[in-house]
């Protein structure tokens, strides 16, 4: 993301997991640790994706230690594809290797990645060892089965989504009740509206649902 990106390897279900992290200026005053999941690895997401890395920066922003990785089989990770489910272990992982005691956990994802942080929300849940909060920018609601997320969760999705339709994400959070922040005119890469959207992830997270 930029010269000061910290990148490193750390162990992983399927071999290492090629990680990247951003801390706010003065590390002392960190806040918690929010794991960003990138798109679709079969797609060429990356960690280096713009959208995940415009979320590490709305992270970085709120105080927050941004740690990216590559799933398994992308850039420096080993392992190969395991269709969404090996992935989760992945995320997994890699909140296990990277999660401070005493800090907060946040969660987001892109895309695919956003289908994964759901699940992986879930399990930390059921393990008694819940994240503080989510976000998902254009969840792969049509392809992967998105869980169910907590009613604080910051979800956002382009009007014009030619990748995952806004009416899918709906259906989704329809039954959740859960709130969708729909942003006009946008597609599913958020093209030259990345601003935008880390300002509407910061605002958001200084207004709990």
């Amino acid at each position: 993301m930029n010269s000061n990106t910290q990148r490193l390897q750390i162990p992983g279900p399927a071999g290492t997991l090629e990680v990247a992290i951003d801390v706010p200026a003065g590390e002392s005053a960190v806040r918690g640790v929010a794991v960003i999941c990138h798109p679709h690895p079969q797609h060429g997401g990356t960690m280096d994706n713009k959208v995940a890395q415009m979320l590490a920066r709305s992270f970085v922003q709120l105080g927050y230690r941004a740690v990216r990785f590559n799933f398994r089989g992308v850039g420096g990770s080993q392992g190969h594809w395991d269709e969404g489910r090996g992935e989760i272990d992945d995320a997994l992982a890699v909140v296990a290797g990277q999660r401070v005691t005493g800090l907060p956990l946040a969660l987001a994802g892109f895309s695919f990645g956003a289908y994964v942080t759901s699940q992986a929300a879930r399990r930390l849940a059921e393990a008694g060892e819940a994240a503080e909060r989510l976000v998902l920018v254009g969840p792969a609601t049509q392809n992967f089965e998105v869980a169910a997320v907590p009613a604080d969760t910051i979800v956002v999705h382009g009007e014009v989504d030619d990748v995952v339709p806004l009416s899918a994400t709906l259906d989704w959070a329809r039954p959740q009740h859960l709130p969708v922040v729909v942003v006009p005119g946008v597609g599913h890469f958020f093209h030259g509206q990345l601003t935008l959207l880390k300002s509407i992830v910061v605002n958001a997270w200084h207004r709990p649902a």
